[in-house]
């Protein structure tokens, strides 16, 4: 997908979010919202006409693996986000990471050099799918100043794999130093920005090739639909489009819809998760049976100034991990068990606060010896802020909190009784930034 149909240059984000894609012409009349083009294939008046599309001389559709009037929509909106050149969705997230590595023209005998601390799928792709195709991928920990050139040293690499913000322990990557040091090696820099949504997070303008999305999480943001996206500038993009004809993992039209809609709330859905996740963090941080708190804002936090330098000004992110003091799994499962509107389950970045303990359910293909290795305890939970109200919230973790000091056992009728009495100290609300 080209940019040539991208918006005005003087809208704001917040502007193109909602209107960009929309109000392709079809005729003589042009719908509001883009419609839902469910047809496989579309036809022409003349052979002539279908002959040109075909041939790239004029612009349609003719069968949807090809290109879809709803789906091109959805890819419009999302490179105005970030200025992107080239958009492509896929089916899943972890089928755009594929696509976005196989563009970067990796190949059997080629190295990837990839953060230490990536989400388990990941890992898996790599070591299950891509090594024994004769591709290497060195681990690496990428927040360490000079393990990059270092790894780059040691053997030139096709790739360079970085997660902006890690899943779970949430450290933050400084994406320019990077992008030189990948550059200065002929390598391309593939950045997972999952948790820095835009404007949360600009990797583009950070240097980096490829951006991935699981945009099942806060570009849909609504746990109704399961895609991916990647986008991004250059020739390795400019790829995205041909391969992923070729490998048939294109989103389809009734998804598209469905985070095209998603995605026009975008910076309004973010704008209030990261200040809820900022005053949470506050409040976790502060509280006996919390170990430790991950949150990019808070300045305990050892890569805070580089957050504030590479984020949207003041704000953080709507991700927060944190790990309960001398818990075992009964503490963790006490503690989840007693949640009444923070939801125990995968995913993220729902407009639902949602709460899951990675070594559980988002690591678990990992042993526990590489947990350990990357610092996810039995006792680490990673909490999705949604848009609730961050007083209900904040009554519902201290609620939770206080039932690991209670020695009855969870029954659901406690759970009913914990709802109803609101249990929990009351917070002010912090304006959002």
């Amino acid at each position: 997908m080209s940019s040539d149909a991208s918006p005005r240059s003087t809208w704001r984000l917040d502007t193109r979010a909602v209107h960009s894609g929309e109000r392709v012409r079809p005729g003589a009349a042009v719908p509001t919202a883009t419609p839902i083009y469910h047809s496989a294939t579309f036809v022409y008046d003349t052979a002539e006409e279908l002959d040109a599309v075909f041939g790239g001389e004029a612009h349609g559709y003719t069968y949807t693996r090809l290109g879809n009037p709803t789906v091109q929509a959805l890819e419009t909106a999302v490179a105005a986000l970030e200025g992107a050149q080239h958009c492509v969705a896929f089916a899943s997230g972890m089928a755009a990471l594929h696509a976005a590595l196989l563009a970067s023209g990796i190949a059997s005998g080629d190295r990837i050099i990839a953060g230490r601390d990536l989400y388990a799928a990941t890992y898996t792709l790599l070591n299950s799918v891509l090594a024994p195709l004769g591709v290497t991928t060195v681990f690496v920990d990428l927040h360490e100043p000079g393990a990059l050139e270092a790894a780059l040293a040691a053997g030139e690499a096709r790739a360079v794999l970085v997660e902006t913000v890690s899943n779970p322990l949430l450290r933050v990557a400084d994406l320019p130093a990077l992008a030189r040091v990948a550059h200065a090696h002929g390598a391309l820099l593939i950045a997972d920005a999952t948790f820095t949504p835009p404007p949360l997070g600009r990797p583009l303008a950070h240097g980096a090739d490829l951006v991935v999305h699981s945009a099942t999480k806060y570009l849909g943001g609504h746990a109704d639909v399961t895609a991916g996206i990647v986008y991004g500038n250059g020739m390795a993009a400019a790829t995205l489009a041909p391969l992923a004809r070729t490998l048939g993992a294109l989103l389809a039209p009734n998804e598209a819809w469905l985070l095209l809609r998603g995605l026009k709330t975008l910076p309004l859905r973010l704008r209030r998760q990261c200040a809820s996740a900022r005053l949470l963090a506050r409040l976790l941080a502060d509280h006996p049976r919390v170990a430790c708190v991950h949150y990019p804002g808070l300045r305990s936090h050892p890569q805070h100034a580089l957050a504030r330098r590479l984020l949207h000004p003041g704000w953080y992110g709507g991700m927060i991990s944190f790990e309960l003091r001398d818990a075992g799994q009964a503490e963790v499962f006490r503690f989840l068990n007693s949640l009444c509107l923070c939801l125990p389950t995968t995913s993220l970045g729902d407009i639902y606060t949602l709460v899951s303990c990675p070594a559980m359910a988002s690591h678990r293909e990992l042993s526990p010896r590489q947990c350990q290795a990357m610092g996810i305890g039995p006792a680490l939970l990673r909490l999705s802020v949604g848009i609730e109200h961050p007083a209900d919230l904040a009554a519902d973790l201290l609620g939770a909190l206080d039932q690991l000091d209670t020695p009855a056992v969870y029954t659901p009728a406690a759970h009913q009784a914990h709802a109803a009495s609101g249990a929990g100290a009351e917070v002010d609300e912090e304006p959002a930034p």
